[in-house]
């Protein structure tokens, strides 16, 4: 098993070992920070609320084609949502780096075409 120093911002091996896993908190703690920016303005507030619902409706009931990708746009657009993407440091890359270089060791056990650069 993979362990990483710094696990809010990692790679790992996924528990079968036939897949890898980003974990990368930083993203779900800057959407919870967007979502609830404008709460303090009680149209906000009504409008993310009523995008959440129609999501939460969505996501519980029988979908249609195209239909959760629009659920999740209002929320983003009502939220005034960013793209959700981190910047990482020189260190931070390098560490990563490493880490996927030994999760795709082990998986790559399990590929018989196993490709290297």
């Amino acid at each position: 098993m993979i362990h990483s120093s710094k696990p809010p911002l990692s790679f790992e091996l996924g528990a079968n070992h036939l897949h890898s896993v980003l974990r990368v908190d930083a993203i779900r703690a800057e959407t919870l920070m967007q979502l609830v920016a404008g709460w303090a303005e009680p149209k906000t507030r009504d409008e993310v609320l009523d995008a959440l619902d129609e999501l939460a409706s969505v996501v519980q009931g029988v979908r249609r084609d195209g239909e959760l990708d629009a659920a999740l746009e209002q929320v983003e657009d009502v939220a005034c949502m960013d793209t959700a993407q981190v910047e990482v440091s020189i260190p931070d890359t390098r560490r990563m780096l490493a880490e996927l270089v030994e999760v795709e060791r082990v998986l790559s056990r399990f590929n018989p075409e196993r490709r290297t650069a």
